[in-house]
């Protein structure tokens, strides 16, 4: 019953109700091996409804700097262009999470940050037994595109192109992220940031493991990026390596939107 009291009241202080709630209607794409075993992938679209109080978006990783100058620009381009997207998801009920990893201490007074911490604990469920082949890019060397950078933890806070609203929620712990999406009763997650073949798939928090506990993802693929460097395997521009990571993303793990779709969607309801 104590339980359930705060639930209770966590849900009241929000403001979350679904009465009366209009769906959303997201194209997804994804990628099917129709003949199993025969390697031939088909690129299909299909249409999914989300309710907006069971959806959440989670940013992963848009920090202010990165220690490749290139990724800290085209993080600049994407945070700006996720913003007026989140905010209007966020005015259509979606709870947004913001997960930027390592600088908790630069929000440990935040009271997005606090929130997420005085959260009843939910144990996850086992995990389901799913796996996937190697990646379609090599990134074992960092995926650094601009020469003559080196490694170092460069990031400090989230982008401040990023904004964070009153009732957002800043965590990069996976048991905390977990909890506030079971508390909230979310079922979906939309995923931004960056990087797909890095952090949005492996972080303990973000894709792989969130598919693994049931949830449903769904990757906003104009809102991230790849760590890649063209000179390496296979050889293709970066924007072709992104390519490659987004389509398999969507063979093994997670269908994909665009913002524009969703921010439509949005507009229709």
């Amino acid at each position: 019953m104590r339980g359930i009291g705060i639930l209770a009241l966590f849900v009241v202080a929000t403001g979350v109700s679904e009465a009366g709630e209009a769906e959303l209607r997201l194209p997804l794409r994804s990628h099917v091996e129709a003949f199993r075993g025969s390697g031939e992938w088909e690129q299909v679209t299909f249409e999914r409804a989300i309710s907006p109080a069971q959806t959440a978006i989670l940013v992963c990783d848009m920090w202010d700097r990165h220690w490749c100058r290139g990724a800290t620009e085209r993080v600049g381009q994407l945070a700006r262009k996720a913003t007026p997207v989140i905010d209007q998801a966020r005015a259509a009920g979606m709870l947004v999470i913001w997960a930027p990893s390592e600088t908790m201490d630069f929000y440990r007074h935040a009271p997005q940050r606090l929130a997420i911490e005085s959260m009843p604990k939910a144990a996850p469920p086992g995990p389901l037994d799913l796996t996937s082949p190697p990646l379609p890019i090599d990134d074992s060397g960092g995926g650094c595109d601009t020469p003559g950078d080196h490694f170092y933890k460069a990031w400090t806070r989230q982008h401040p192109a990023l904004d964070i609203a009153a009732n957002d929620l800043i965590s990069d712990r996976a048991d905390e992220i977990y909890s506030a999406l079971r508390l909230r009763g979310i079922r979906t997650v939309l995923v931004a940031g960056v990087h797909a073949n890095m952090c949005v798939l492996n972080r303990p928090f973000a894709v792989k493991q969130l598919t693994k506990w049931g949830f449903r993802c769904i990757l906003v693929r104009d809102l991230t990026g790849a760590m890649y460097n063209p000179q390496d395997r296979p050889r293709v521009s970066h924007q072709e390596g992104t390519e490659l990571v987004i389509q398999y993303i969507e063979k093994y793990w997670a269908p994909t939107v665009l913002s524009s779709e969703l921010v439509k969607a949005l507009h229709r309801r």
